[in-house]
């Protein structure tokens, strides 16, 4: 699908140095995807950021407690 979008001159300038101008709409298309991931990946962060809370876990009341008996039950471990 073509798109039209602007961008500064210098903008295109540095992107024609990097990647040339026959590979702009690749690489632009490359970003746009890499940004895109992001924004589904903050979303889900953000999305899942309170629900830590609601869940109890063993170690909540003493969490240094928890971590020495984890270690006490593999006597592989050293410390």
């Amino acid at each position: 699908m073509r798109l039209q979008i602007s961008l500064d001159a210098d903008l295109v300038h540095d992107l024609d140095l990097r990647v040339g101008r026959r590979r702009r709409s690749a690489f632009i298309a490359s970003a746009v995807r890499e940004a895109l991931d992001d924004e589904r990946r903050w979303n889900d962060i953000e999305a899942a950021m309170g629900r830590m809370a609601e869940i109890k876990h063993e170690w909540d009341d003493d969490p240094g407690s928890w971590v020495r008996s984890q270690r006490a039950v593999d006597s592989s471990r050293v410390g």
